[in-house]
């Protein structure tokens, strides 16, 4: 009877497509396991098995699956459901979250590839692109367009190509291309013929003329650890070839001539990638008394809620407790995800734990090679799992087979959210779904909770353990406000620092201590100006100004990444006077080397930490006192531990407060709290300059007095005014497409049909603050819903209206797509 599988794709597709099975391996599939299967005319794709059957579709042309990859599932059964959870509550597919889950070299995919046609005769009609093109293929003639693209440097590469392929200058034909290929090493032994001690004893006289083959022979026994009592081992010690050949001091043609002699055989033995730490490890630190007391609440929690925050100020040492529960679920066998928001977080936590559970504890982020990744997958799906894996968001697609406990630190922070592309997951709110799913508890951890994290552990709906007392009781910073306002008009600011600023820094560095300087926004500037007009260059793609990288000497879109040549002159007036305005990391790092030339200055922000090395680096050179003073965005905020920071500036506390957002306030409070935190840590009281124009904004005085119960107050006030969350759910519905005005009438139409559903629930359309991204102009509908309503009833009735509006051929081209729970 023929068999058929509904195949998981990972691409935006509303439902699983079915396949026949070829018979040789019917009865090998299983549900989880990967299979390559063609989609659409010529491409192929990986698929993951979610369902094998008898039933043939009838409503389209079923193919039949070209490969099976996988001898086991490389995932579990609960996998499926998250993933379907996470497709249903994010409104998205689940081919989006496939597609974020796997790493990429699991997921093989069909290259195009461009050959040369060695008959073609090149004429005249060729054009300065097709003829690059064509003079590549000669010299290699099969290429894939990817590298063809990067080769020639030539933009719309797909025409030029289809124009080469009307004239029948190449053919093009579609690849599998394998990105993932296991890390192998090539040992030795000894061949079946001559695994005993007779015969090794006869080839010692044998090779009584070959004494370099001897010698290599002597060598492996020695090393195989192959003799006992008399006879040989069943299973000697594995010997790879690299290691003989250099103990021995020979040539690799004294080998192969044991080779010859059919003495010796080669063979590959898949060793991996994923260094295993050897080292002695150390014992759990004692906790004090008052972080034992919140361990215990935290135990005592547990047993009648599933989710618990922990509400610690900064350096109050939540880690530590964080490394008891950790050691208490491995006893209990039990497995722990430990969330974390940044990557540059991992390259501390690491060496704690690393110290305490050693080769128990996999890191998993995308600064890890894709290769690494794939390993670290591979190993949880065997017996040999890890105990504790270390991530970022995307670990929490990991399989798990007994995950016990899950920690989420720093679970206020908004990186825990993806922002593009789908699935637009939040990871806290998903691993307590995760969390629930499997039977563990997730532990929330912060010294500045979400105002929605707080509402549900002030309301009993997760559990409460607050740690008021910082480690080793050190006060906590002094925050001292700056009026840079007025020091403006009186002109005795030095570029952005105000003269207190200057003299704690130089205090500071004569004292042998380091400072942190917090500036939210990369690059040199912001924005360059024409003096003359008042010009400013823009992205040709997108609606923003373009920010100058003064290192690179260039005008960088953050949105898109185009970058351009920094003018000589306006194009406007051709004017030469084109100035900086506003302030990046780049150039406080410049001005600040320019004060204190003595001092070893760095920067922590997104242009300085492209590699997984640059986090480690920074940090560690941070950590001995190799750099005096850290400048950097709100990567420095983010529960960095170093003992040696008496100084923090904040810089401009007012491009916090100004942004368009309902949560500025209390990202703005969040923010500054967690950057003053990193002041003052274990040995004496800090000092915080907070530089702002609005020195009577409420936020300033609550975060001078640590007040986050009063900030969070006044907040609830306003969102429940203005029904915002905790006390009403939000789904942002954005539109896009290249054309503006179809937008307009799109956006309208759409909203249109919503408020009819909905009422006074719908607000908008609207443009967001930026209104083009990459050539496709963008409008926004936000969905207010209250936390009473029935959500999975919302979703139906959103795409309900989707597929309305995708029904109608004027709107064929639009784009929807939601951002639920946005941050």
């Amino acid at each position: 009877m023929e068999k058929f599988i509904d195949v998981i794709l990972p691409l935006p597709l509303p439902r699983c497509f079915t396949y026949s099975l070829p018979g040789e391996w019917q009865d090998e599939v299983e549900t989880g396991c990967r299979v390559v299967v063609p989609f659409g005319r010529k491409k192929y794709y990986t698929g993951i098995v979610r369902n094998i059957h008898y039933f043939k579709p009838t409503e389209y042309e079923v193919k039949e699956a070209i490969a099976l990859l996988d001898a086991h599932p490389v995932l579990l059964p609960g996998q499926f459901e998250f993933w379907e959870w996470v497709a249903d509550y994010y409104l998205c597919t689940v081919g989006d979250v496939y597609k974020a889950a796997l790493p990429s070299g699991l997921k093989l995919e069909s290259e195009t590839i461009v050959e040369y046609n060695p008959d073609f005769e090149a004429d005249s009609r060729l054009s300065e692109k097709e003829q690059r093109i064509l003079d590549l293929l000669q010299a290699e003639p099969e290429q894939a367009v990817t590298k063809l693209e990067k080769s020639t440097g030539v933009k719309n590469i797909l025409s030029v190509i289809k124009s080469l392929l009307d004239k029948e200058a190449i053919f093009v034909k579609e690849e599998l291309r394998r990105t993932y290929k296991p890390k192998t090493e090539t040992r030795v032994r000894l061949v079946d013929a001559v695994r005993s001690t007779q015969r090794i004893k006869e080839l010692f006289d044998e090779l009584g003329r070959a004494p370099k083959q001897l010698d290599l022979l002597m060598r492996y026994i020695e090393l195989s650890d192959i003799l006992e009592n008399e006879g040989l081992k069943s299973v000697p010690k594995e010997v790879s070839k690299k290691e003989l050949l250099q103990r021995a001091s020979v040539s690799p043609a004294v080998f192969n001539g044991l080779v010859e002699k059919h003495i010796f055989e080669v063979y590959q033995q898949d060793i991996g990638r994923l260094n295993a730490v050897v080292r002695s490890l150390l014992p759990l630190n004692p906790l004090n008394a008052h972080q034992q007391q919140a361990y215990d609440e935290i135990a005592d929690c547990f047993r009648s809620k599933e989710v618990c925050l922990l509400h610690g100020v900064t350096s109050s040492g939540k880690t530590e407790i964080y490394i008891h529960l950790i050691d208490q679920m491995i006893k209990a066998g039990k497995q722990v995800l430990y969330l974390l928001p940044e990557i540059a977080l991992t390259t501390q936590i690491t060496e704690r734990l690393q110290k305490v559970f050693g080769a128990r504890l996999g890191i998993y982020h995308s600064k890890f090679p894709d290769a690494e990744r794939v390993e670290v997958w591979q190993k949880q799906l065997t017996e040999n799992r890890y105990d504790i894996i270390l991530g970022v968001r995307s670990s929490i697609f990991l399989p798990f087979r007994d995950l016990g406990l899950i920690i989420v630190d720093e679970e206020h922070e908004n990186t825990y959210k993806q922002q593009d592309p789908a699935p637009r997951y939040h990871a806290r709110n998903a691993a307590i779904m995760l969390a629930a799913r499997c039977g563990a508890k997730a532990l929330l951890g912060t010294a500045t909770p979400s105002i929605e994290t707080w509402t549900n552990a002030t309301s009993g709906k997760y559990g409460l353990v607050e740690l008021k007392e910082r480690y080793k009781e050190i006060r906590m910073p002094e925050i001292i406000p700056v009026d840079i306002k007025e020091l403006h008009r009186k002109k005795r600011m030095n570029g952005p620092f105000s003269p207190l600023l200057l003299q704690y820094v130089r205090e500071a560095l004569e004292q042998k201590e380091q400072v942190i300087l917090f500036q939210n926004r990369r690059g040199f500037a912001p924005m360059i100006e024409c003096h003359t007009c008042g010009w400013v260059p823009k992205c040709k793609n997108c609606d923003v100004s373009l920010t100058f990288h003064k290192g690179l000497n260039q005008l960088t879109c953050h949105y898109c990444g185009y970058t351009y040549q920094l003018p000589r002159k306006c194009p406007a007036c051709e004017g030469t006077d084109l100035r900086n305005r506003g302030v990046g990391t780049e150039k406080i790092e410049d001005e600040i080397k320019i004060l204190f030339p003595e001092a070893s200055v760095a920067r922590m922000d997104l242009d300085t930490t492209r590699t997984r090395s640059s986090y480690e680096r920074i940090i560690a050179d941070f950590e001995q006192g190799k750099t005096n003073i850290l400048v950097g965005t709100q990567m420095v905020s983010k529960g960095l531990d170093f003992d040696h920071v008496s100084v923090v500036g904040i810089l401009n506390a007012d491009t916090m407060l100004n942004y368009p957002d309902f949560r500025s306030y209390e990202r703005a409070f969040q923010l500054m709290a967690q950057v003053a935190g990193r002041a003052g840590r274990k040995n004496k009281q800090g000092r915080v300059v907070l530089q702002t124009k609005s020195m009577d904004h409420p936020i300033i005085a609550q975060v001078m007095h640590n007040d986050f119960e009063g900030m969070v107050e006044t907040q609830l006030a306003e969102r429940q005014l203005f029904h915002y969350p905790p006390y009403y759910r939000l789904i942002y519905v954005y539109l896009k497409n290249r054309n503006e005005s179809l937008l307009e009438l799109m956006a309208r139409t759409m909203a249109q049909k919503l408020q009819a559903i909905f009422g006074q629930r719908i607000l908008g359309p609207d443009k967001p603050p930026v209104a083009r991204i990459q050539t496709l102009f963008i409008r926004k509908i936000v969905v207010k819903i209250e936390y009473q309503a029935p959500m999975a009833r919302v979703r139906e009735l959103l795409v309900q209206v989707q597929k309305e509006m995708l029904a109608e051929d004027r709107f064929k081209s639009l784009i929807v797509y939601y951002d639920v729970d946005p941050m």
